[in-house]
Formats: structure tokens, sequence, C-alpha cells
């Protein structure tokens, strides 16, 4: 496996601690914190990572 191409999300600040995301392939999206990219990985099917982004979505009041 090569390495993942990270994007850093958009709703991160100027800070250390980022989300970061990549979905190089179509079956594997995965996610990680910007402290440690190398070591702490979640991996997730495109639909299981759609479903955990819905409901955020839905159960975070917008500002």
């Amino acid at each position: 496996m090569r390495d993942p191409n990270w994007q850093k999300s958009s709703y991160c600040s100027e800070g250390n601690s980022c989300v970061h995301v990549s979905g190089d392939d179509t079956t594997h999206i995965r996610v990680t914190e910007s402290a440690d990219p190398r070591e702490a990985i979640l991996t997730a099917t495109p639909a299981a990572f759609a479903a955990l982004l819905h409901t955020l979505k839905k159960s975070t009041p917008h500002v």
C-alpha cells in the first residue's frame, strides 16, 4: 500500500490538532489526527464513512 494522500479538514484552524482524510482508492477511507498521522489511522468503507458524516452533520448544531 502506498502512503495515503492526506487532505486537511476545512474546519481545522491553524492549530496542531487537525483531522486529515484520505480517499486514495474506492474501497477505503482513512482518517487520522495531525499530531500522529502514521500511528492512529481509522479505516472505513466509503458507505460507513458517509454514514458517520451524515450522523455528525445531523447531530451537530450549526453556528
